[in-house]
């Protein structure tokens, strides 16, 4: 069974002391020498991130009118990479010692797989409770949904260099920011007949410290607007999707979204009636997420676990807005292009 090559391409912008991390967490991974490089693609930069990287990496690309995105600096890597998969590790996440061990063993194993992906570990860096949440959660999502998947995470994430290129890698065009880059790949490559897996064995620790708003920003404008701008683009706002995407998480944003208004209502009014039913809402909503409220008790305790309710409360809130925001740039669209509204506009194509 031979083991393919691998170049682990990290994207890296104005971030030296996390990419030192990175890399040399890196350096301490199983595959043998020579059967893998490091290509560290610096966006722009200010700071010591390049002089880093030239210490530390086997290949530096520089763009010089960065930034562009790290959808951009992924493709530019890709382009120089001489290994037969390539493996993306984002400069804020330290794999694993037995990570690259693990997608060479995976890859191997198995010729038809064209893509595999982690999650994060159960140990984050940063102590913040939020930052405890945020990357806890990751790692609960990734678990609960592992194996066969239709999306794809760039954060620790591996492709096969000629389906990546075949597909013409991340779309920088549509990308210019850290948001889903990955996924609308995942998309893309899934409905091309590709196979690929979420292994949550395959694990790194992300080393980045979340704060609430910088959460909420993340939640609304990189992922939840324009995750529901692609959904709607495709044509499959309704059908079931892969791990936040699930049938039962969309419902329980409607519940979500529902008890805002009963609520409201229901105060302004002084109806006992409508605020019950508001209350009732939510409490549906926190049923609902009694196996991940469960998980946190036992993996952070009772009081950590009753200090993330709200917190999925508000999740699904910020959800609810997100899709109201896409549909509402998606009607506008519609309208410029003079499409009927609703109508599916042409494939996606690639960025090429």
């Amino acid at each position: 069974m031979r083991r393919p090559t691998l170049s682990v391409i990290v994207p890296a912008l104005h971030c030296a002391s996390t990419l030192a991390r990175c890399l040399r967490a890196l350096r301490g991974s199983a595959p043998a020498p020579g059967s893998w490089e490091v290509i560290v693609v610096d966006d722009g930069s200010t700071d010591d991130t390049a002089a880093v990287a030239e210490r530390m990496a086997d290949r530096v690309v520089r763009i010089a009118d960065g930034p562009r995105g790290p959808a951009a600096a992924r493709n530019r890597g890709a382009a120089v990479a001489t290994g037969e998969v390539l493996v993306f590790v984002d400069a804020d996440v330290c794999l694993a010692p037995d990570a690259l061990w693990r997608f060479e063993e995976r890859f191997a194993g198995d010729p038809a797989l064209t893509a595999a992906f982690g999650a994060y570990d159960l140990a984050p860096e940063a102590p913040t409770f939020v930052s405890q949440y945020r990357n806890l959660l990751h790692h609960y999502v990734h678990a609960t949904g592992a194996g066969l998947a239709v999306t794809f995470w760039a954060g620790c994430g591996a492709v096969r260099a000629a389906d990546f290129r075949a597909a013409g890698g991340f779309d920088e065009r549509r990308f210019r920011r850290p948001q889903i880059e990955d996924v609308e790949l995942g998309y893309r490559l899934a409905a091309a007949g590709a196979r690929i897996r979420l292994d949550p064995d395959i694990q790194g620790k992300h080393l980045k410290r979340w704060t609430w708003r910088g959460g909420v920003v993340t939640d609304v404008r990189d992922r939840g607007v324009p995750w529901m701008l692609l959904l709607l683009e495709r044509g499959e706002v309704a059908s079931a999707g892969p791990l936040n995407l699930q049938r039962r998480e969309k419902v329980l944003t409607a519940v979500a979204a529902a008890a805002l208004p009963l609520g409201v209502g229901g105060a302004a009014l002084g109806s006992v009636a409508l605020l019950g039913a508001g209350a009732g809402a939510l409490a549906v909503v926190l049923v609902g997420n009694a196996p991940v409220l469960r998980w946190f008790a036992r993996t952070r305790g009772t009081g950590f676990a009753i200090c993330v309710a709200p917190l999925r409360i508000q999740y699904y809130w910020l959800n609810a807005w997100s899709a109201a925001w896409a549909a509402a740039v998606h009607l506008r669209r519609d309208r410029r292009a003079g499409r009927r509204p609703g109508r599916a506009p042409p494939a996606i194509s690639s960025h090429r």
